[in-house]
């Protein structure tokens, strides 16, 4: 992305603030807020940050201590190429983009794709994977979430060619190798997304010690629902100290049952309890995009190249990413 005035101007405010946030968090992630909404012009942007404002008024709000954290163990340099990468390329100039373009190819354009990935195909691929992102970045997608099943050191290449998105790369605790987190480490646009797992506890003290950023996920299963809404699971999380904790629903789950661990993720949330993000991939990942271009639809390539959609695969070769263009296959699976 061109440093464009406007992109240097914010860049410049958003360094001289994490300077600040080191000194004194709790005012200075205040003076952001407030300082951000005078700025921003973008819907999201707008209703993001005056819910943020509204939460910041409670002084016992556990997000301060996220904030102080989360500064403490992470180099400014690190959070402000994540930030701007996710906050400004993304969900401001990325979702200007989005707009422009679907108003131009008449279908809908996802704010954030996911790939499964299988390290025999993505080595075949890489050249694919690579011009797929390329594009995906001219129609203002800035945001990837990975789900390789193992191998995971071949997609740091791939993230290291593409400094101007953001990667959230979902893995397991086991899959983190002294070679593999060195090299992580000289990626500022990564976020390791790590399977939380309650006899883990040195995995994530590793992260943190290495000044990583880091969240966890976690996949649930019908039995284990009412630890979600009594809260019981997101005491035991907090623990690892994590900005985000992400929710996936087990195979077995019902809709109506992902819709009851929603609305106690979104209780949670504006409760303030939790000194970390609570996000459910699928229902928050499709509320941005909804504020994003009114027209919300969610996107991913299975290890195969193939199209899902929240129902399953979508059978058709124009749908694979392999065999067709993103463009080509936005218009032909995702009209407006």
């Amino acid at each position: 992305m061109e440093n464009s005035m406007s992109r240097m101007l914010v860049g410049a405010i958003v360094k001289k603030t994490l300077r600040d946030l080191k000194e004194n968090p709790e005012r200075g992630i205040r003076n952001v807020v407030d300082l951000a909404l005078q700025f921003v012009k973008g819907r999201f942007q707008h209703r993001f940050f005056s819910s943020a404002q509204k939460m910041l008024q409670n002084e016992n709000s556990a997000y301060y201590r996220l904030v102080r954290e989360t500064i403490a163990y992470t180099d400014t340099e690190r959070l402000y190429t994540f930030g701007m990468n996710l906050g400004y390329n993304g969900c401001t100039e990325g979702a200007q983009r989005i707009r422009e373009n679907e108003k131009k190819l008449g279908c809908r354009i996802p704010w954030i794709v996911g790939n499964v990935i299988d390290p025999k195909n993505f080595r075949e691929n890489m050249d694919k994977y690579d011009s797929f992102i390329k594009e995906g970045e001219t129609l203002g997608i800035y945001t990837w979430f990975f789900f390789p099943s193992e191998g995971m050191e071949a997609l740091l290449p791939l993230v290291r060619n593409h400094p101007d998105s953001v990667f959230f790369l979902m893995c397991d605790p086991r899959d983190l190798s002294e070679d593999f987190l060195n090299e992580a480490f000289e990626l500022y646009n990564l976020m390791l997304v790590v399977r939380y797992d309650e006899n883990a506890e040195d995995v994530y003290n590793d992260l943190h010690s290495r000044g990583l950023l880091y969240s966890v996920w976690y996949k649930y299963d019908p039995d284990e629902i009412e630890g979600i809404i009594s809260g019981s699971l997101f005491y035991s999380i907090q623990e690892i100290s994590t900005i985000f904790a992400i929710l996936l629903p087990g195979k077995d789950c019902t809709k109506e049952q992902q819709k009851t661990v929603y609305q106690a993720v979104q209780k949670a949330r504006d409760g303030q309890h939790f000194r970390m993000i609570l996000w459910d991939l699928y229902s928050d990942n499709r509320m941005v995009d909804a504020i994003i271009s009114d027209d919300p639809c969610s996107v991913c390539f299975d290890s195969q190249g193939n199209l899902w959609d929240e129902q399953g695969m979508v059978e058709s070769e124009c749908r694979n990413m392999f065999q067709s263009s993103l463009s080509d296959i936005l218009v032909s699976a995702c009209p407006k």
